[in-house]
């Protein structure tokens, strides 16, 4: 006997459906816009010690499988002090040791680079290559050290974190020192060629409150630990200087002239190298409606994250020396806090963190083109927390080794591959638009990615249907039409992956469960499976006619579909 359907789901499905909106969308397989850059590869954290366990192996393992293309990961804390008695457990919130560096009692330093080791260790064997940030401040080169380590609780405020670790060092020439014996080191250990691959950055943030020094002096800080690559590898790829809010004012322009025209503190000489730029660019979400009762909805912005890119583009691309030069988006988020929780963060666990990033990365790509900047990266900073409760809110690409919807739109992205086409729809905004005022009108943001590798024998699409506000939106019905495919072909397979509240989705069905803090192994089994990338139908044959190929399907709010045609 059939299971009745409750009358209101019913009436919200019946209401859906009748109010679809249809959207038209063309691609031309002959069309090709460029090469398209692989953005979506780099990830990062502030908490570098999870990579040695179990649950952070796991993450990387899927992380380095994503696609041909090399996984980056960048984090907080490798050169950051363990702080007895308080610091007895390293991989907590916001904080993470390694003792990469101490004194004996004659001032004398002291090199250990066990704990790096076994974080990049945990990097390579699973795929994976550092982004190496030089920082944090070690307790012994401090020039103010007490406080130094911390408790963060998770609140909305992480005012309390920045303690001895953001200080000055009392010599500059032990800083730059250690840094080259850090290099050196990973060069002894992984080899030349290796160490050559990974990217070196210097600190994070040095505009707001992870450094307490100005920007001469960060410029300092700079030049010594660029000193201290380059002597251990001079081939080795060193840049920065990853300022929070994109340009933020003249801070990042200040700093790429001072690449080029200023003293060089640790050399003498003018200038210092400078192989890639980075910045970081946030959204910035609200609640709307909210009462001391009510928490209202949640509505993201776009358009702030999008502003601290196309502001960091426009200064990159007035340097005529330098405007070519790769660019990274050190940290590319939907909100500016990982380790901050809330009940009111649900979409960190379900489908608009996928849908956002598709839309965002999209423009982002986009912006780079408008300016003839060298995107090479955006870097998502999530990662995992071991020991904590399932989908409990933060901003996580994993939990309890249970993959979340957001991890499936870099598995679509790793199938993008080759070079761009020109696709065109109906349902997308405007760059324009987005960038000023997100996507807050009555309309979603129906957009489209298209690609065709190398060989001309693969073509992607990734459709979203994304808007700021989680709210219940009309399904696109989306008509889709390709030309000019595999030209003298009668039929191409076509596999259709989705996104939504039935694939690819563990958190739906984890609350189909009745939301289980202790799943049974048989549970956690099915939810580790519904957490992979799903399709939406098995593979299929797509019927062409004159390099033309026809595909309808719906596409439902805050859902994202990849169809691969072969």
């Amino acid at each position: 006997m059939n299971t009745p359907v409750p009358t209101a789901l019913l009436l919200i499905s019946l209401i859906r459906h009748s109010v679809a909106r249809e959207v038209n969308i063309s691609v031309s397989a002959s069309k090709i816009l460029g090469d398209l850059p692989p953005v979506a590869r780099f990830f990062g954290c502030d908490e570098p010690n999870y990579a040695t366990y179990p649950d952070g192996r796991a993450v990387l393992s899927h992380l380095g499988s994503l696609g041909p293309h090399q996984t980056y990961f960048r984090t907080h804390n490798l050169l950051t002090t363990c702080d007895p008695p308080s610091d007895t457990t390293p991989h907590r919130l916001k904080w993470g040791c390694t003792d990469a560096y101490t004194e004996d009692a004659e001032g004398r330093p002291i090199y250990n680079f066990t704990t790096t080791d076994l974080i990049f260790d945990a990097y390579l064997e699973n795929g994976v290559k550092p982004y190496v940030q030089t920082g944090f401040m070690p307790k012994a080169l401090s020039t103010h050290p007490d406080p130094y380590s911390f408790d963060f609780d998770g609140g909305a405020s992480a005012n309390n974190i920045f303690t001895g670790w953001t200080n000055l060092p009392t010599s500059w020439e032990k800083w730059g020192e250690l840094i080259y014996q850090w290099a050196k080191h990973c060069v002894e250990r992984y080899g030349a060629a290796e160490v050559e691959s990974w990217y070196w950055e210097v600190w994070n943030e040095p505009n707001i409150a992870y450094w307490n020094g100005t920007e001469e002096e960060y410029f300092m800080l700079y030049d010594y630990a660029v000193d201290g690559v380059l002597r251990a590898l001079p081939s080795a790829t060193v840049g920065g200087p990853e300022v929070a809010g994109g340009a933020s004012g003249d801070w990042l322009g200040l700093f790429l002239q001072h690449t080029l025209t200023g003293q060089n503190a640790a050399t003498n000489a003018t200038g210092s190298s400078l192989d890639f730029i980075s910045f970081h660019a946030k959204g910035s979400p609200i609640f709307i409606n909210a009462t001391d009762s009510v928490p209202g909805h949640l509505r993201m912005n776009m358009a702030t994250a999008l502003q601290n890119v196309d502001d960091a583009f426009s200064v990159v691309q007035s340097f005529d020396a330098l405007n070519r030069l790769p660019v990274f988006i050190g940290e590319d988020d939907p909100d500016s806090c990982a380790a901050c929780s809330s009940p009111n963060v649900d979409y960190r666990n379900g489908l608009i963190y996928p849908s956002y990033t598709a839309a965002a990365f999209t423009r982002e790509i986009d912006l780079a083109a408008q300016y003839s900047v060298n995107l090479t990266g955006a870097l998502t900073w999530a990662f995992e927390y071991d020991d904590h409760p399932f989908f409990d809110g933060f901003r996580v690409l994993s939990t309890n080794q249970i993959d979340k919807p957001i991890l499936n739109i870099f598995r679509m992205f790793g199938m993008m591959q080759g070079t761009r086409l020109e696709a065109n729809s109906t349902g997308q905004a405007r760059l324009e638009d987005v960038l000023a005022h997100s996507v807050q009108g009555e309309l979603s943001d129906v957009g489209v990615l298209a690609s065709m590798s190398a060989e001309r024998d693969k073509l992607a699409l990734i459709i979203w249907n994304y808007h700021d506000d989680a709210l219940p939106k009309p399904d696109a019905e989306i008509s889709l039409r390709i030309s000019d495919v595999f030209p003298g072909r009668a039929a191409a397979g076509l596999t259709h992956y989705r996104i939504d509240e039935t694939h690819s989705n563990a958190f739906s069905a984890w609350l189909n469960l009745g939301s289980p803090q202790d799943p049974t192994q048989e549970q956690i089994g099915g939810l580790k499976a519904d957490g992979m990338l799903q399709m939406l139908h098995s593979p299929s044959t797509l019927k062409l006619k004159d390099g033309i190929a026809d595909i309808e399907f719906d596409l439902p709010i805050h859902a994202v579909s990849l169809l691969v045609i072969e």
